[in-house]
């Protein structure tokens, strides 16, 4: 089962290694990693997407909360959460047709065209990686240049917070 795991953390070098070193020492698998200063500048903000059973997503939170960065942890894929990914992306764009279907599918994804150049485009777009994983399949065979994909982030709904 896929966990999305949010984690404040100490800001400091050396801190993502050791979580990337816990899970690799451990066989598991980080599907996604996204990390950002918060608000204090002292902590930043580690979103981890990864699979497993709830034994083993037990297991890492266990092993996760030990280290000596790790403020605080949650799981917030076990309540209502958003989750959110950004994609650039380069297509080809290289006749007055194709560059009208990039327009029209930026426009249905709500994407944003954000480079124009003789030959290409770069579109960026955010939403769940199912959304941007559908407008690849939209563009058809042969129309991608580049796929540039940040990886998932994700915060509580409602009251729930991860904060000190």
């Amino acid at each position: 089962m896929r966990h999305i795991i949010s984690l404040l953390m100490e800001n400091e070098a050396g801190a993502l290694s050791r979580v990337a070193g816990l899970f690799s020492a451990r066989g598991y698998n980080i599907e996604s990693l996204t990390v950002a200063p918060t608000e204090d500048p002292s902590l930043s903000r580690m979103t981890i997407v990864t699979r497993g059973s709830e034994a083993i997503i037990e297991q890492i939170t266990k092993q996760l909360n030990k280290l000596i960065d790790v403020v605080k942890l949650a799981d917030i894929t076990e309540g209502r959460h958003l989750e959110r990914e950004l994609m650039l992306i380069k297509v080809r764009a290289d006749n007055p047709s194709r560059r009208e279907e990039i327009k029209r599918l930026a426009d249905i994804f709500h994407g944003r065209i954000l480079d124009v150049s003789d030959e290409t485009y770069i579109v960026e777009l955010t939403g769940n990686g199912q959304k941007l994983d559908a407008f690849i399949d939209a563009l058809g065979p042969g129309a991608i240049l580049e796929t540039v994909r940040s990886g998932t982030t994700g915060v509580a709904r409602g009251e729930r917070t991860l904060h000190v």
